[in-house]
C-alpha cells in the first residue's frame, strides 16, 4: 500500500457563515458586514470566518456569533444569560468557484435573537449594519423599513454566494415558525401576543388578523404560558404577558397565509 501523501490532494478550507436574523422596526433584518479586504472588498456579506484548527463547527459558529454580536448561544439543558441566541446549522455550500481564493466549503448557521443593538464591525470588516432582508434580497415585504420594492433600486449583490445562503436561512425561519415555537426566539423572555404577532408578520411578510392570531396561539397546547404580569409598553390598556411554553412542535401548526 502506498504511503499517504497529503500533497496529492487539493487543499480545502472550511468556513462558517452566519445568517443572523432579528426583528427591528417591525421588519425582519439580517446582520450584514462590509468587507474590508479582497475578495469582494467593499461589498456587503454575511458575517463569518475560517474554522480554526482546534475547534469544531459549532464552536466556530458560536465564536463568530459572539465576536459579531456579543451574544452567546442558548443552551436548552441549562438556563443561560438573558442575551442569548438560538443557533442551528443551516446547510453546507461547496461549489468549486464560490470563493476565488481557493476551494472553500462553508457550513452556514442560522442565528435568531430578539431586537438587537447596532452592530460593531470586527475582524476584516470595515462596516456592519442590520439590513431588512427585503433590501438584501430584492423582496417587497410587508412592513419592511425599505419601503415598496417599486421605489427601491435593485440591491448590489452580496459577496460570494451569500444571497443564496441568506435566502435559505430566511426560508428556514419562515418554515420553522409554522411548526415549532421558534418564533419566541425573536421575543424577550416575557412578551405580549401582539409582540409575537408582529414577529410572525415580519418573518412571513404578511399582515395577520389580531383576533384570529390571539385565538390560535393561546389555544395551541404548550405554546405560551401566562407569566402573571401585564405591560403598557405598547400603549393603551395593559396587555397580558406570556413566556414560551414547553412545546417545541406546534399542534395544530401556525400555517402561513397564502399570498
Amino acid at each position: 500500500m502506498s504511503p499517504y501523501d497529503p500533497s496529492a490532494f487539493l487543499p480545502f478550507a472550511v468556513t462558517v457563515d452566519l445568517v443572523v436574523l432579528t426583528v427591528r422596526g417591525h421588519a425582519l433584518c439580517a446582520l450584514a458586514v462590509r468587507r474590508g479586504e479582497p475578495p469582494f472588498q467593499g461589498r456587503w456579506a454575511l458575517p463569518g470566518g475560517f474554522v480554526k484548527g482546534d475547534e469544531n463547527l459549532a464552536e466556530a459558529a458560536a465564536r463568530e456569533l459572539a465576536e459579531e454580536t456579543g451574544l452567546c448561544v442558548q443552551d436548552a439543558r441549562s438556563p443561560g444569560p438573558a442575551r442569548a441566541a438560538h443557533l442551528e446549522q443551516l446547510a453546507t455550500y461547496g461549489d468549486p468557484g464560490r470563493d476565488p481564493r481557493m476551494r472553500v466549503v462553508s457550513v452556514a448557521h442560522l442565528a435568531l435573537a430578539p431586537d438587537l443593538p447596532a452592530p460593531r464591525a470586527g475582524g476584516d470588516a470595515n462596516g456592519a449594519r442590520w439590513a431588512p432582508v427585503g433590501d438584501l434580497l430584492g423582496e417587497d415585504l410587508f412592513g419592511g423599513e425599505g419601503g415598496s420594492g417599486r421605489d427601491r433600486e435593485a440591491p448590489v449583490p452580496l459577496a460570494f454566494d451569500h444571497a443564496r445562503i441568506l435566502a435559505d436561512g430566511v426560508e428556514r425561519a419562515r418554515s420553522k415558525i409554522e411548526y415549532s415555537s421558534l418564533a419566541t426566539a425573536f421575543c424577550p423572555p416575557e412578551f405580549t401576543v401582539g409582540e409575537l404577532r408582529r414577529v410572525y408578520e415580519a418573518v412571513w411578510g404578511v399582515a395577520l388578523d389580531p383576533r384570529n392570531f390571539h385565538r390560535k396561539v393561546t389555544g395551541t397546547p404548550g405554546f405560551l404560558v401566562p407569566s402573571g404580569g401585564t405591560t403598557t409598553r405598547q400603549g393603551g390598556r395593559p396587555a397580558q404577558l406570556f413566556r414560551a411554553g414547553g412545546a417545541t412542535v406546534l399542534n395544530p401548526p401556525m400555517l402561513r397565509p397564502e399570498i
